[in-house]
């Protein structure tokens, strides 16, 4: 189940405040970007920068992922690791409120989202 009209607003409000502050400067911003994409109850934030054997081709590649669990009322965090698969963010599995996510993507405290 999608997560509600509502929170999507409030998750695309602080999403895009998280972006502005981490974005690179627009100059290089053609060489790497962040962008982030909503699908169901699932906030995904991904790089964007272009493939290395052809520069006109754009690539988006992952590295954070909220998943709303509206039963448990939380959201669970996961990174994704070089098998390309998705993996629970073990130093803190959930949170209760996407700010705090988002908190947790910025602190990366184990260089697991940001290298």
């Amino acid at each position: 189940m999608a997560i509600s009209e509502f929170e999507e607003k409030r998750c695309v409000r602080e999403v895009e405040k998280f972006m502005e502050a981490k974005r690179p400067p627009p100059q290089v911003r053609n060489q790497i970007d962040f962008g982030y994409r909503i699908d169901n109850q699932s906030v995904e934030l991904f790089e964007i920068r272009p493939k290395r054997d052809d520069q006109k081709v754009r690539m988006e590649i992952p590295f954070a992922k909220a998943t709303y669990v509206k039963k448990e009322k939380h959201w669970k965090i996961y990174w994704q690791r070089q098998d390309l698969k998705w993996h629970v963010y073990k130093p803190v599995p959930e949170v209760a409120y996407f700010e705090e996510f988002l908190q947790v993507v910025a602190d990366d405290e184990h260089a697991c989202f940001f290298g």
